[in-house]
């Protein structure tokens, strides 16, 4: 290679390791999240981990007043029964108000028997020769279960003869399945009420006590029932 050659490119080797080094003198290493992280404001230390682990606060509970507590059971005991002025209506729009004896008749019951749970609403109708058998329909009130179509038959046994109806209203005791009226109710010997023109007889089975209460002409209609079977639907059979 000729000597003026070589010494071009020796010279340009020179001039290039002059500028290499001041642009590697230069350089400097960049950490990407402290340059992002300049740009954003510093979170204050009371506000470090904001949304994380958060747990919610428990409802509170509200207090319940001691005056509260101490009458919920009279008031749901109250609510399942039918107080006497109810049953007093109930009974007045069977046999008409202002009856005579019959509200006379219902506090007596009421005093000795307590506040119902259900009554019946009906009419019944029977003929007799001193044995004789009776038919009824009608609507059970229950306090808490609402109402009922009931029917129900039955022997029958007086001094009269003859075929006759009768209005009737039954107070209904310890029933807490409405279910469990549908079967006989043995009339209880030696319980009945009587008071001008109405009667009451006393039937039970179990718990459940019923009082029918009638208007009519006879003791057949009265207190000397051997049974009442009631049931969903209407059957011919009395027995």
């Amino acid at each position: 290679m000729p000597k003026f050659l070589v010494s071009c490119a020796l010279g340009l080797g020179v001039a290039a390791l002059g500028l290499a080094t001041p642009a590697s003198a230069q350089v400097r290493t960049v950490d990407p999240n402290q340059a992002i992280q300049a740009d954003v404001t510093p979170v204050p230390a009371d506000e470090a981990g904001y949304g994380t682990n958060v747990t919610a606060p428990a409802p509170a509970a509200d207090p319940v007043p001691a005056e509260t507590a101490a009458g919920a059971a009279p008031v749901a005991q109250e609510n399942a029964t039918y107080q006497e002025n109810d049953v007093l209506a109930a009974a007045e729009g069977v046999f008409g108000k202002g009856a005579e004896g019959l509200a006379k008749m219902i506090e007596g019951i009421l005093k000795d028997q307590g506040e119902p749970n259900g009554y019946i609403v009906g009419r019944e109708a029977g003929g007799a020769l001193a044995i004789g058998v009776r038919y009824g329909s009608g609507t059970m009130f229950h306090k808490v279960e609402g109402q009922r179509p009931v029917y129900w038959t039955g022997p029958s046994v007086g001094f009269d003869i003859g075929a006759n109806g009768a209005k009737t209203f039954v107070l209904v005791y310890n029933l807490y399945d409405s279910q469990e009226l549908y079967q006989r109710f043995p009339a209880v010997e030696g319980t009945a009420y009587v008071v001008g023109g109405f009667t009451a007889s006393y039937l039970r089975r179990g718990d459940v006590v019923l009082i029918p209460i009638r208007l009519g002409v006879g003791w057949r209609l009265g207190a000397n029932v051997g049974y009442m079977k009631f049931t969903e639907k209407s059957s011919i059979l009395p027995f």
